[in-house]
């Protein structure tokens, strides 16, 4: 018996042990020895920092180990949602998540099936075009926008103003700060999108679509019928994701440009917990913040996984 062969009868009876120990009730610890590494991490960076939040959410400190903590029990929570400006950050962090799906979900759809047939030199200049935009750092996007926006000498602004539209503030203006901090974050996203939605597009079983062809079916038929039902399950991802992480992901772009401004109008729940925790040293509130957030998106993610489960559609 070769060397080659021996190693894979010692596989098998390796093998051939652990399923008859698995099904005599005995306890394999081979699975959670490789498991370990990446449990404890989720513990310590994850589940320990979740339990301390909520325990300092029911305190008042500010966070300097030389002042103790003092319990307010739920005087914190009540606080919060009396505060106008906790309303309307959240108020904020829904317009962030409603005003990213064009830009997330809806365009990436749209790019990904018309640019499918694609080939050559214009398949190309359509990645660039699409795909840059998500390997740029989000601060140095940031910087750039700024440049590009800025009131006085901004590209974007002395063009506008040439066309006669004057100057527009659009991160000095509550007017149009929000909106302009959502179209730089979903900017950033489309690339992201439109990859996963080109690869799970690429991946369909091109005989459904050549039988439809030979049926007759038309290019608009294809994409209703086969197209979009076969792509639910990245629909429903992606739109579970913007739900989730599309207020988040402006966190930096909020940072850079407008720190929560112009007269908080660009405030979502995040950056205000960021503003809590350390900018006022208020852990309390901080952490209550983050509690309430958790929970809310906590609900959300449930019911995203129960729209997934019932109205996705696989090729089985």
């Amino acid at each position: 018996m070769t060397n080659l062969q021996a190693d894979i009868a010692g596989s098998f009876e390796h093998g051939d042990k652990v399923v008859a120990a698995s099904r005599t009730g005995g306890f394999n610890p081979a699975p959670w020895l490789y498991l370990a590494p990446t449990l404890a991490l989720l513990l310590v960076w994850t589940y320990v920092p979740l339990a301390e939040s909520f325990r300092l959410s029911f305190y008042q400190w500010n966070m300097l180990p030389t002042v103790p903590q003092r319990f307010v029990g739920l005087a914190n929570y009540e606080r919060l949602m009396a505060l106008p400006e906790m309303r309307h950050a959240l108020w904020n962090t829904l317009y962030y998540i409603i005003g990213l799906f064009p830009m997330s979900v809806i365009l990436p759809l749209f790019i990904a099936i018309w640019t499918q047939e694609l080939g050559g030199r214009a398949r190309s200049i359509y990645r660039a075009l699409i795909f840059v935009p998500m390997i740029i750092a989000p601060v140095v996007a940031a910087v750039v926008w700024r440049w590009l926006l800025n009131e006085d000498q901004g590209l974007i602004t002395l063009w506008l103003s040439e066309l006669g539209l004057g100057r527009i503030g659009f991160l000095t203006d509550p007017n149009y700060a929000l909106a302009t901090l959502t179209w730089i974050t979903g900017w950033k996203l489309i690339g992201f999108s439109t990859l996963l939605f080109s690869a799970a597009n690429g991946g369909i079983n091109p005989s459904y679509i050549e039988a439809a062809r030979i049926d007759g079916a038309s290019n608009w038929q294809i994409i209703r019928d086969i197209r979009l039902p076969l792509l639910s399950p990245t629909i429903l991802l992606l739109s579970m994701m913007t739900i989730l992480f599309g207020a988040q992901w402006s966190f930096a772009f909020i940072n850079v440009l407008t720190n929560g401004g112009p007269l908080k109008s660009t405030t979502n729940i995040f950056y205000l917990l960021w503003e809590y925790g350390f900018e006022t040293l208020a852990a309390g509130w901080s952490s209550a913040a983050g509690m309430i957030a958790f929970a809310g998106f906590g609900v959300i993610a449930a019911g995203c996984q129960w729209l997934i489960k019932r109205y996705a559609i696989y090729d089985n």
